[in-house]
């Protein structure tokens, strides 16, 4: 499984990348998109929505599942990726690159509690037993 280094997760599969003008952009993870199968629907959170860590904001439906995507921070949502919408299967096709939404953290604070790429790899393990 890939897991990059430079990224953070949580423990609802979602990750993170710091941005350098202190945006976050997340997504969600290789092993989530594995789980789901063929993705063909994606329904990202309106730009401008405010969120709190952990809330649901986002939607990803496969053939065979639906799954919420939950805000790994608090902020206030920036951008959306709309291409997602016409093309959900980019996410199956790259998960690390097929982001969901841009997000201005509210609490940065909230970075720190995230998961690092060893410790979600052995969440995620744990998860096919």
């Amino acid at each position: 499984m890939t897991t990059p280094a430079n990224l953070k997760y949580t423990k609802s599969h979602e990750w993170v990348r710091q941005e350098s003008d202190g945006t976050v952009t997340v997504g969600i993870t290789h092993h989530a998109q594995e789980l789901l199968g063929d993705l063909v629907f994606v329904e990202a959170p309106a730009v401008g929505r405010t969120l709190k860590q952990g809330e649901e904001c986002a939607v990803v439906e496969s053939v065979k599942a639906a799954a919420d995507v939950f805000a790994p921070l608090s902020g206030e949502v920036t951008a959306a990726n709309a291409e997602l919408a016409e093309a959900p299967e980019k996410i199956n096709q790259d998960a690390y690159s097929a982001w969901l939404f841009k997000l201005k953290p509210s609490a940065v604070s909230e970075l720190s509690g995230l998961l690092d790429a060893a410790a979600y790899q052995a969440i995620a393990a744990a998860d096919k037993h």
